[in-house]
């Protein structure tokens, strides 16, 4: 099976970005939401990588089977 980075839609705060992120980890995202606010406050380059991963990665579609874990 074949890894693929989606937007999470069950762990977001604005649109899933740093969920998805997280989730294709398998890390906990309050640590992704806490380097996403470190490189904004640091460098304010965290707001454009954020907008444009949001553009980006596409939103997982809740009725994937593989995502229900159904066979």
């Amino acid at each position: 099976m074949k890894k693929k980075l989606y937007r999470s839609t069950t762990d977001k705060m604005l649109s899933g970005v740093c969920g998805g992120i997280a989730e294709y980890f398998d890390i906990d995202s309050t640590i992704v939401r806490l380097v996403c606010a470190a490189l904004v406050l640091a460098y304010g380059s965290g707001i454009f990588l954020y907008i444009l991963a949001a553009i980006i990665i596409p939103i997982r579609d809740p009725y994937d089977r593989e995502y229900r874990n159904e066979d």
